[in-house]
């Protein structure tokens, strides 16, 4: 299992790819820009993937241990891209958040790379503070600090869905480095009490949260995009409507192609469809760990969890979120959805999962040592 996880790894980030490509090009056909061509998001995309077949390629290739020197140059330009989305002609603001820099139509949104540099330096964090993983100070405050002032810079720029994810991804790396659960508890707390206080003070925060629990109600509104979703899932059935049938897209649902394209796959391809989506995405998961588990050194393992809970985590709130079970957060589905940031980011930690696997220590069954025990044997690496 663990030679051929790589390999299972790659067919799932290669199916939901393609997937991705193909409902782009289903759910962009329509929209056609003045004095441009059809497919013209479909086009953009595709250069954004050979950007990040690059970058993964690259990733693959590069010592993954390189990361654990480079961990505090790579924070501190995270944290500046950060600012920069703060200031006037650099950042730019779209449907009420501060989250891209750039200029014209090429944009970059910094968090997406900020949540991996993030998992890089505390996972070197704790490779380099082993022995004190358990204490307050450096098993937790330390860390816990580094991980508010990201996900403060992610939150400032009305950016909750983000921010979110970045403390939960944070949390995991925490707990899997064996940081104290009382400790955790205190994150687990203060990011609680930062939620609310940005659903409570940041405009139409409250008001999504309340759509959730009425959304018919609110169908006209701040609940279209969800209402529209569920529409597209019941329309679509088991079998589907078929590819490039669906109807939601024709402007009866907000960012098809983006944050709302699992509800295409649901329209066009059905429950078949998406259970293979949830399917690839468990293989994944489910692949990743595996690849760290069996990492030759405790950064690797803690980079290769951190990174493949990040790719896990954000799946899961984007399908929790197009499906009704949580607010509307504006996060992409990886791989799949639109989006250039996203997809390198992506990409950039299937590269280092990749390196992570081929430095890895891959020992057959008999090759390991075993403890034995009255009970039970285990093997040990």
């Amino acid at each position: 299992m663990a030679k051929h996880s790589i390999i299972l790894l790659i067919l799932a980030v290669l199916s939901l790819i393609a997937l991705g490509i193909t409902m782009l090009a289903s759910t962009t056909f329509e929209i056609a820009q003045e004095g441009t061509q059809d497919y013209v998001t479909l086009w953009r995309q595709l250069v954004w993937l050979g950007v990040s077949v690059v970058a993964c390629v690259i990733a693959a290739l590069l010592d993954y241990n390189v990361w654990l020197r480079w961990r505090w140059r790579i924070l501190v330009t995270a944290a500046v891209l950060l600012a920069l989305c703060y200031v006037p002609m650099i950042g730019v603001k779209i449907n009420g958040s501060k989250r891209w820099i750039g200029v014209s139509s090429l944009r970059l949104q910094p968090s997406e790379f900020a949540k991996i540099a993030l998992i890089i330096a505390l996972a070197g964090w704790y490779a380099t503070h082993e022995a004190m993983t358990r204490t307050f100070l450096r098993g937790f405050l330390l860390p816990g600090l580094l991980l508010a002032a990201i996900v403060a810079l992610i939150g400032c720029e009305f950016d909750l869905g983000s921010a979110l994810l970045a403390s939960a991804v944070g949390l995991g790396v925490m707990f899997v480095a064996g940081t104290k659960m009382r400790y955790l508890a205190i994150i687990v707390v203060l990011c609680g009490g930062g939620l609310w206080a940005g659903i409570k003070y940041l405009p139409n925060r409250l008001e999504r949260v309340m759509v959730v629990f009425d959304l018919e109600k609110h169908k006209e509104d701040l609940g279209l995009q969800q209402w529209v979703s569920k529409l597209a899932f019941g329309s679509g059935g088991i079998e589907g409507r078929g590819l490039g049938e669906g109807r939601m897209k024709l402007s009866y649902l907000p960012e098809a192609h983006t944050d709302f394209i699992f509800p295409m796959v649901g329209e066009e391809l059905g429950l078949r469809g998406t259970a293979a989506v949830v399917f690839a995405f468990a293989v994944l998961v489910m692949a990743g760990m595996v690849v760290s588990s069996y990492a030759p050194n405790r950064f690797g393992k803690l980079l290769g969890a951190g990174l493949t809970f990040l790719i896990g985590m954000e799946a899961l709130l984007n399908m929790a979120v197009t499906t009704a079970l949580l607010p509307n957060k504006g996060l992409p589905l990886p791989f799949v959805s639109y989006g250039g940031s996203s997809l390198v980011a992506a990409m950039v930690a299937v590269g280092i999962l990749i390196n992570i696997h081929r430095q890895g220590v891959h020992l057959t069954w008999d090759q390991l040592p075993v403890i034995r025990s009255k009970r039970r044997w285990t093997p040990q690496l």
